[in-house]
């Protein structure tokens, strides 16, 4: 049967049905505003940045505003659940590495005891004691927070989307969005299964935010689609035990280039996720979801050799996949209004590999601009597309190493 034509008024429409428009929707509904949420391709598609098994969470970054940032962002998580009856968040704790003058680091640690979060400094030795399977480099430390874990994706995302419709949204897939003008008094959103007017749009679009918006109007948005490749590898046989959580093994990240994260072996019995923040910019609809091997083989695999000693088959990854996210110059987020276009349309975007884990934080960030045009509580100066007007290259805070993608 073919898709209803879609049609009527709502406070709000949401465009995009990833973790942040999910996030919005259930925020705009728990708030007793008439929601709409429209995705182009059928809910918890895979094609963009929020499907999958799992998404790390952490308290650990270089930034303090994104540090304090993470405590609203673990509320949130569990005010979700509570709300839901089930849980997407498995605790494991997170254990950062790099070498002694890697800055990024030393901003982590830094921003830990500005906070004053319980953490470990670890040196290899200790490292190694704790965490058998691990071995560091001499001139490397190492810093363990308990605040850490992993996000179930897919779920997470069908969690908020099912907690949208029970607080009363209305969800609409296979709506691609064709036209969105505002008035200056209201928004006209144009489907392909019809019109809807609005108060206000939000575009959660992920990595189509950019293409969107120069199409709507025709505005260059500092955002480019990647695409990356997210790996699984089989762990040694006879300790598989050490790689699960069950045993007190992490989510890790190591700071050095090209920066590698991972977590233990809660997704696949005996198969640890390991990736790498890098790729290849791309256009989200015509892009191979074939995984990059070479990529893997260059900065993955050696990596791989050094840090597991060798318990880990690096040369070849039991499952690897394609993945995209969408990253702005200086790899900090967009929660914006699009300019002159009276404050109507806003877009959340550019979350640059590390946004899934502040999904209920962007979510309630997003209505609060939406209905009322400001935000407590977050340094909303981080976030604006004029700091791209006042640094026109937009370029990457000077931490040395690469430090996002989780």
């Amino acid at each position: 049967m073919a898709d209803e034509s879609i049609s009527g008024e709502y406070d709000v429409v949401v465009v995009g049905a990833g973790i942040m428009g999910s996030c919005t929707t259930y925020e705009l509904a728990k708030r007793k505003k008439s929601v709409l949420l429209l995705e182009q391709f059928d809910f918890l598609h895979r094609r963009g940045s929020s499907h999958g098994e799992t998404r790390t969470i952490r308290i650990t970054y270089p930034e303090d505003y994104y540090t304090k940032m993470m405590f609203e962002a673990y509320n949130l998580w569990t005010e979700a659940e509570r709300d839901a009856g089930y849980a997407v968040y498995t605790k494991t704790g997170q254990l950062d590495f790099g070498s002694r003058d890697n800055s990024s680091l030393a901003a982590v640690v830094d921003s830990l005891q500005k906070f004053c979060i319980d953490h470990e400094i670890l040196t290899p030795n200790q490292v190694s004691s704790q965490f058998p399977m691990v071995e560091i480099p001499n001139n490397w430390y190492a810093v363990y927070t308990e605040q850490g874990g992993v996000l179930r994706a897919s779920k997470a995302v069908a969690m908020f989307l099912s907690l949208a419709a029970k607080h009363g949204a209305t969800l609409r897939d296979r709506a691609k969005v064709l036209e969105v003008k505002s008035d200056g008094e209201g928004v006209l959103v144009t489907t392909t299964r019809g019109s809807i007017r609005c108060g206000k749009c939000v575009i959660t679009a992920g990595s189509w935010v950019t293409k969107l918006v120069k199409q709507i109007a025709g505005f260059d948005l500092p955002v480019v689609p990647v695409h990356t490749t997210i790996a699984y590898w089989e762990v040694d046989p006879e300790k598989p035990d050490l790689y699960s959580n069950d045993l007190g093994f992490p989510v890790f990240l190591s700071y050095e280039e090209p920066l590698i994260y991972g977590t233990p072996s809660v997704e696949y019995d005996g198969l640890i996720k390991v990736s790498y923040h890098s790729g290849a910019p791309c256009d989200p609809d015509t892009r191979s979801v074939a995984p990059d091997h070479k990529a893997l083989r260059e900065f993955v695999s050696p990596w791989l050799a050094t840090i597991f000693k060798g318990n880990v088959r690096h040369e070849v990854p039991v499952l690897a996949e394609g993945c995209i996210y969408s990253l702005t110059p200086d790899e900090d987020f967009i929660l914006d209004s699009l300019p002159g276009k009276d404050k109507n349309i806003l877009i959340a975007g550019g979350f640059s590999g590390h946004g899934f884990k502040m999904g209920p934080l962007v979510g309630r960030i997003m209505a609060e601009l939406a209905l009322s045009g400001s935000v407590v509580g977050i340094p909303m100066e981080y976030f604006s597309l004029n700091r791209f007007s006042n640094d026109p290259k937009g370029n990457k805070k000077n931490y040395g190493a690469q430090v996002h993608l989780t």
